[in-house]
């Protein structure tokens, strides 16, 4: 087949991915529908390409948002309830805490509590998330849980570098969490402030579903050792995820369509995620307990996240790498005129393998401040803004990668 035939083939199909994925309803979000229905086609597309495959259901919560209130006398405010939160209805006292030292001395046992200022600089993590799990985030739980107020709200700072372009965005997004917490930006919080002592109504509405989910591990050849390549298949909440990470699944897809007649030393694995951006990573976690004696197997892994993006290029990273595998790398990459060296970043599924000191390459954009800043975590995140031959280069660069390392590993 000529390049450009071969390109242009790929490209084709790179789209109806992305589209398919993208389209499914209502979302992506770990547990929903769609997300089963994403994961359903991803596992059977790979499958017709020869690779047996691993779709072993776990537990997660899928969740409903309703609607949300918050009033004071004849003032309303506008206010979300958090992804996962228990609902109430609640009419008492509110108190204000804007440090954790307040957070300590203040009483609010029963009452309507206002986060708002530096407490709120940051999401905090999941109760019982392993990965990362800071002292202080641990603290601010005992003391909500301790001191149980009736509800919570949260008036959150922009802080694109960290959750992307979503604002406002919730503090607490847990189903391991039972108070109820919704959350607004920082300027209707103020507002809310401004009434404190004063007696407010928080009817906040929203469903726990207990569903389940998988991730896709999809496996080829017999070799004793195995090279992981792997992507995130849901999306943040009701999101489309073109680009977070519609894109690094169609090029999980397309790579195992370009390795499929390949014969190889080393198994291949395939991993779609499933629950990247979902509070439990309940997709890292069952990979962890299934597949972690496995781990000293792994010669390499490599993660695809945002990959494909219409302005700049594609960056990868190492992580762990010896020197010569990192020229290995770059001399296959120098190749393709859309792929460049980036800087290390830290909140992707390749960090599993990294804290488990298994060599990692990460691909990404190098557009990822923009992205964060503009597009992530929103509703602009829509195949509109993905550039198919991109993603067709990165399946392309990691083929011929993925063989070379084969031969001389």
């Amino acid at each position: 087949m000529k390049k450009d035939n071969f390109q242009n083939e790929y490209a084709i199909k790179a789209g109806k991915y992305i589209n398919k994925f993208c389209n499914v309803k209502p979302n992506r979000q770990t547990g929903s529908k769609g997300n089963q229905e994403a994961t359903k086609f991803f596992a059977e597309t790979i499958k017709s390409f020869g690779y047996s495959i691993d779709t072993t259901p776990f537990k997660c919560l899928d969740y409903k948002k309703g609607k949300s209130s918050l009033q004071q006398g004849k003032n309303k405010f506008d206010v979300k309830i958090s992804s996962y939160s228990k609902e109430c209805n609640v009419t008492d006292e509110l108190i204000t805490v804007s440090t954790i030292e307040e957070l300590e001395k203040v009483p609010f046992t029963g009452k309507i509590l206002l986060m708002i200022g530096e407490i709120c600089n940051e999401s905090l993590m999941p109760k019982n998330f392993v990965f990362y799990n800071p002292d202080h985030h641990k603290k601010i739980y005992k003391l909500l849980e301790d001191k149980k107020p009736a509800a919570i709200i949260t008036a959150m700072t922009k802080r694109p570098e960290l959750v992307g372009a979503l604002y406002p965005f919730p503090l607490i997004e847990d189903g391991d969490f039972d108070i109820p917490i919704v959350y607004c930006t920082e300027e209707e919080g103020k507002k809310i402030a401004s009434q404190t002592g004063k007696i407010f109504t928080l009817k906040a509405n929203g469903k726990r579903i207990p569903s389940t989910a998988s991730n896709i591990v999809a496996k080829k050849g017999d070799g004793h050792k195995k090279i992981v390549i792997c992507a995130h298949i849901d999306a943040y909440g009701s999101t489309p995820g073109a680009s977070d990470n519609a894109s690094g699944t169609t090029v999980l897809l397309l790579l195992a369509e370009m390795l499929k007649g390949e014969i190889t030393k080393n198994k291949i694995e395939i991993l779609a995620f499933n629950g990247e951006d979902n509070y439990s990573v309940g997709g890292q976690m069952d990979y962890l307990r299934r597949y972690e004696k496995e781990f000293g197997k792994t010669l390499i892994s490599i993660n695809i996240d945002d990959v494909g993006f219409k302005k700049g290029k594609t960056a990868y990273s190492f992580y762990g790498c010896e020197k010569k595998m990192e020229n290995e790398a770059e001399d296959v990459f120098k190749k393709y005129n859309g792929l460049v060296r980036g800087g290390e970043w830290y909140q992707g599924d390749h960090m599993i393998f990294v804290q488990n000191k298994i060599p990692t390459i990460a691909v990404t954009s190098d557009q990822t401040v923009y992205l964060m800043k503009n597009i992530t975590h929103i509703e602009k995140d829509i195949p509109e803004i993905l550039n198919m031959e991109k993603i067709v280069e990165v399946a392309s660069a990691l083929k011929e990668f993925i063989i070379k390392y084969d031969q001389i590993n």
